[in-house]
């Protein structure tokens, strides 16, 4: 029996990557002659770099760049097993997880930390990119990035305007002339599943702001900042981001790239299981094993285990569905592409102690779902 056991991190608690070891020790503490295949996935926002770079036999590399509030760090990117192909995970330099609460300030946050990293893997020679831009802690529509590659943003008296969205509305002048030339030839892919616009009630700040720090009375200072970085982007390109679909991404950094890169907009779990070649994997395969922390009616929207279900139900595979919670109102739609559905919380287990023991919990799960195949299958 072959199994392919492609989950996505159990967040807050598991990564992708931890998630999946412990399912294959598990299965083979049932069967140790049973075939596993390690495939963890994610949708593109945080914690897609650890599972792409893994399942490709890939590479880490560290740079030193600056965090959302300039102070200098260590981040990470990886390099895929083609060794061609950088994946940047924006979350690693101008994520919100590198913030306390009382410093989530999207006034003063920037995305110049991804920009260097973008900068640092052009030093390196590559060409192609691979962007995850889930979980930042900016509203600076991306000028952060984009200062990081050369572009200049000047005020009216010519001085360069200070980092964050805040400054954007004293913004005079965008001078891209100085912007890398590498960019141009370069690919770059985003992995990016909004489609919300720059600007208005469906825009970067409105629905995004809040989690970041956004409070009402900074709300019309950073919508009419965004507004005007659009304009200025709009005279220098002649393209206009304002409503476009994905622009208001990451807190405007997916703008940003849409205006100034070569790029396409992807969803994250389809670039990740292109990246991994996940069909190829499926060859052969008898059951997926997939699952999430929680599981509920966003799932079907495209997260990560719908796009391994739909992978594998065209093949006719079985998919069990293993998840630290699946919430009870979506079953039945879940049932569709879940052969078995399996929640490790549930009347004998608590959040709390699933909490505690993570590990634990989900092989007793393992086991048991294994156990239980097996006994049918006889």
């Amino acid at each position: 029996m072959k199994i392919v056991i492609s989950p996505d991190s159990y967040k807050g608690s598991l990564s992708a990557t931890e998630v999946a070891r412990a399912v294959s020790n598990a299965i083979h503490e049932v069967d140790p002659s049973i075939e596993t295949v390690l495939l963890p996935v994610a949708d593109g926002g945080e914690g897609t770099l650890e599972p792409l770079v893994i399942a490709t036999g890939g590479t880490f590399v560290t740079a030193t760049v600056q965090d959302p509030l300039g102070k200098q760090i260590e981040a990470v990117y990886g390099v895929l097993g083609d060794k061609e192909t950088c994946v940047i995970e924006m979350a690693r330099a101008s994520g919100l997880t590198l913030l306390s609460q009382a410093e989530r300030n999207p006034l003063k946050t920037s995305t110049f930390g991804t920009g260097e990293l973008i900068r640092h893997a052009l030093d390196q020679g590559f060409r192609k990119f691979i962007v995850g831009i889930g979980g930042s802690a900016t509203n600076d529509g991306g000028a952060g990035m984009l200062r990081a590659l050369g572009v200049e943003f000047r005020n009216k008296v010519k001085e360069e305007i200070q980092a964050g969205g805040g400054s954007l509305v004293n913004l005079e002048e965008i001078d891209i002339s100085r912007m890398d030339k590498r960019i141009q030839s370069s690919q770059f892919i985003l992995a990016c599943d909004v489609d919300n616009p720059l600007l208005g009630k469906n825009g970067a700040t409105a629905v995004f702001g809040p989690q970041k720090g956004v409070t009402p009375q900074m709300e019309d200072q950073l919508e009419n900042g965004l507004k005007n970085l659009a304009n200025k982007i709009a005279e220098v390109k002649g393209i206009r981001v304002h409503q476009m679909p994905g622009a208001g991404a990451a807190g405007g950094l997916g703008g940003a790239f849409l205006a100034l890169f070569p790029v396409q907009l992807k969803p994250g779990i389809e670039v990740v299981m292109e990246s991994i070649q996940f069909e190829k994997h499926l060859e052969d395969a008898d059951l997926v094993i997939t699952g999430e922390g929680k599981t509920d009616r966003q799932t079907l929207s495209g997260k990560a285990p719908m796009g391994v279900a739909v992978a594998a139900n065209k093949r006719g595979i079985p998919v069990i569905l293993l998840s630290g919670f699946i919430e009870k109102e979506s079953k039945v739609d879940l049932s569709t592409y879940f052969s078995k559905l399996v929640s490790i919380v549930d009347h004998s287990v608590s959040v709390e102690e699933s909490l505690k023991d993570p590990i634990h919990y989900l092989t007793v799960r393992t086991k048991e779902t294994m156990q239980a195949i097996l006994k049918e299958e006889v």
